[in-house]
Order: C-alpha cells, then structure tokens, then sequence
C-alpha cells in the first residue's frame, strides 16, 4: 500500500506538472543564456576592435603628413600596440611595448583600404588574443600601413564571469520555478482533490444524495464539479427509479401468484365441491396478467438499457385505427367513433400497433359509453387522438400517470386489467419514433394524443400544436 502510494505520488499529476514546467523554464533559460553570452561577447569584442580601428585611424592621419617620423611614445600599452609599417614591410615606428619587434601579421592593405585579424601570437600578452586592425596610408615617403591591435582579454574575462554568474544563479532560478509550480499546482488541484474525497465516500445507493464541492468561479474545475453533480442527481434519480421498479414489479407479481396458490389451495383442502371450470378460467386469467407483465418488464428493461429496437417500413395508420375500432366494438363498447383518413408514416409497425391497443385499451376502461379515434397529420407530423368521455386526468397527475406501475383510482385496479405500465410504454414508443404521447382535456373527458414525425429527421411534440 505505502509503494502504491508512493508511485501515485511520483507520478501524480502535481509533480508530473511541476518538473514539465521547470523542464520548460530550464531549456528557455538555457537557450536565453548562450545567446546572452554570445551577444555580450561578440558586442565586447566588437566594441574592442572599434577601439583598434579608431587608434589606426588616429595614426594613420599622423602618418599621412609626418611619416615614419610619427611619435608613439605615447601610444598602445599592456592591452593595446601600434606599429607603422613602410612600404616594404619594415617597422619604421612602435609603441614601446613592441618596439624592435618584427611586424605583428603581415598585412598589407591599400592606402584607404581597412583590414581586421583575430590573432594569439602576439609577442606581446603571454598569448592572449587581439584583435588586430590594419590600415593603408600615403605618407610623405609613400605607402605605408598602420597597425593597431587590442587585446581581449577583458572579452575572455567578462564572459566567463558572466558564465559563472549564470552557472549559480540558473539552478537556484529553477528551484523557485519547481517549488513555486508545485505549490500553485496543489492550490489549483486542491478541489480536484476534495471531489475525489467527496466522491470516494459515495459507496451505496443511500449516498448518492451527497454532492461534491463545487469551487467558486466558472472555470474547467467547476465546470467538473457541477457536471458530476448532475451525473449524480441523475444516478440517484435512476437507482431510486430502479428501486421503485423492482419493488413494484414484486408486487405486481405476487398478486396473481397469490390468487392461483389460493385457488389450489382450496381445491387441495375441498376437492369435492370445488369449480373446476371456474378455478381454470381464474388461473388462465392470472396466467394471462403475469405474462402480459413479465412482457412489460421486460420490453421497458431492455428499451433502458438498449434503447428501443426499431424495424422501418411503411406503415398505413389509418389501418391500425380502424382495426382498434373494430376490436373495441367486438368487446362490446357501446359507441366508437372513427375519423381516419389515409396516412402512411415510416415506422415500426408492431410498436405503433401496441402503442395504440395500449391507449385503446386505457380509454376503454375509463369511458362511460364513447371512445372516440381520431387520425390527423401534416408535413411532418402524424398523430393519433384516443378520446374517452371518462372522468379526465387531474392536471397535478398528468405526468405522474406516465411513471411506471402508477394508478390513480379504483378504475386502475387490478382486476380491470392494466399493469400501470401501458402509458409508459406507449410514451417510449412515441418518442422512439421522433414523436411524443401526452394528455388532455376534452369536452369533460380524457385526450391522449399520439404524435409520430413523418420525416424522421424531425420531432415535433403534441403539445406545441396546441390541439391537445
């Protein structure tokens, strides 16, 4: 544990942060640095051989009217000489540091002409390098050449000074930058952390009511922080719906194998007077329940977990219409009213066909005497109308209704036949099929309005046509 611990620190995002930037900041500083060095020794030097060119001008304008009898006595020094050549390559005249020395470099440019050298074999500066500046002159007794050099020494010691400054003063720059990233990288993760804490206590469905921290300000974190907290408002919502799922399914499950064992039981204890026909006909019809649910179930599980499977080809609603009228009169429905014009949408005809029994069969419970079917559409949209002239939906249980396993009165019992799941299912398919199933008044009944879109790539809900 404490290895893994250590590893996960080693290579934590914090640390991983600091050295990137460091690593960054020494290679900028790296880089600045040569080309400080090298700038600052090439401008010394420059400037040095500036210093050289002025002295070969100085003596060259001496030379011009004076000659070789020029006097520099007082020129050059411990960093600095001058020399006067004639024309045949002889020192006529040398600051005192070289003189009865031969020529410094054999350079022989033209009068007017200005030739620069980089030497080290001087004889005088124990090998030092000058920078060496010839000039061209016509003195009174002809050409002759005027050579002044300047050492670098100051050049070789400023850089190296420079180098050494630098050597010191880069590690304990990148030190600042690492310690400093660090700290800032820990501050800037540090909610990042608290959403991991919050996050890591969340281990049952009971707490998924805790949310995590969220920091003040709208940037990527918070961001973060909100976006999970709504990934779990969305959890909790669907572990409870779940939970309400399975519980109700358990009930609705046992309730029809509680009726069968019952009947058996009593058949068991008093065979001789008991019903066979009747006892049949209640078990079938329990049989019947528990399929029709198990059905339910499952179609919604794998709609949830999958989505909807959809099989696409050309389906007539009017068909489906008039067929539902025609099984709500064979079951004895004292009035049906059809309106059905021809419509033909792209779907999926099984599930626009259990969608509309679904309905049908809803309104056939909650009517008095009239259920009435009404087919429409337009350019993009189709929809179907189921109207009972039952009792109506409340308006404060117009969504609830299409929860699963919800019934709001004594007209949803059991014995009546509904799972509390056709509404539910009728809405997926609907929606499945880029429409929408919703709810409402009509002449003191009940409109359920079934919207499909007949261009797929288009959703338009009931409700926005205001004919609901």
């Amino acid at each position: 544990m404490a290895e893994r611990r250590l590893r996960s620190r080693v290579g934590g995002v914090r640390l991983r942060t600091s050295m990137a930037a460091t690593l960054v900041v020494a290679l900028v500083l790296a880089a600045a640095s040569i080309a400080f060095v090298v700038l600052q020794r090439h401008q010394l030097q420059a400037s040095l051989t500036d210093v050289a060119r002025q002295q070969a001008s100085d003596v060259a304008g001496q030379v011009s009217q004076e000659g070789s009898a020029v006097d520099l006595i007082g020129g050059g020094g411990d960093q600095s000489l001058i020399q006067v050549l004639d024309g045949g390559g002889s020192v006529v005249a040398a600051s005192p540091t070289v003189e009865g020395e031969r020529p410094v470099l054999d350079l022989r440019p033209a009068p007017g002409e200005v030739t620069v050298r980089l030497t080290d074999h001087l004889p005088v500066g124990e090998g030092e390098t000058f920078a060496v500046v010839a000039r061209g002159v016509t003195g009174p007794d002809g050409p002759m050449v005027v050579l002044a050099a300047q050492s670098l020494e100051t050049v070789q010691e400023s850089t190296a000074v420079v180098g050494e400054l630098l050597l010191i003063g880069l590690p304990l720059v990148l030190l600042a930058v690492a310690l400093t990233s660090y700290w800032l990288t820990g501050r800037a993760l540090a909610p990042v952390e608290a959403i991991r804490r919050q996050v890591a206590t969340i281990d049952g469905t009971s707490a998924l009511a805790a949310r995590v921290p969220v920091p003040a300000g709208g940037d990527e974190i918070a961001r973060l922080a909100r976006t999970m907290n709504s990934m779990l408002t969305r959890v909790q919502a669907g572990a409870e719906a779940q939970r309400r799922f399975v519980g109700d399914a358990s009930h609705e499950l046992r309730s029809p194998l509680a009726t069968i064992r019952a009947a058996h039981e009593i058949q068991a204890l008093h065979p001789e007077v008991t019903d066979w026909p009747s006892v049949s006909s209640e078990v079938l019809s329990e049989l019947d329940r528990v399929d029709r649910l198990v059905a339910d179930m499952l179609l919604l599980a794998r709609s949830d977990e999958h989505g909807l499977a959809l099989q696409l080809r050309e389906v007539d609603l009017d068909d489906l219409v008039r067929s539902e009228a025609g099984r709500l009169e064979r079951a004895g429905l004292p009035e049906v009213v059809v309106s059905a014009p021809p419509v033909r949408v792209l779907g999926d005809h099984h599930h626009l066909a259990r969608a509309l029994r679904n309905l049908t069969d809803n309104a056939a419970r909650h009517a008095r005497r009239r259920v009435e079917l009404r087919l429409g559409s337009d350019a993009s949209t189709a929809w179907i109308d189921v109207v009972d002239d039952g009792a109506g939906v409340p308006v404060s249980d117009r969504d609830r209704i299409f929860e699963r396993f919800v019934r709001l009165d004594r007209s949803r019992a059991r014995h009546s036949g509904g799972t509390g799941l056709g509404l539910p299912i009728a809405r997926q398919i609907a929606r499945a099929h880029g429409g929408d199933l919703v709810v409402g008044d009509h002449e003191g009944g009940t409109v359920f309005t079934l919207s499909i879109a007949r261009d797929r790539a288009e959703s338009r809900p009931a409700e926005q046509r205001g004919d609901a």
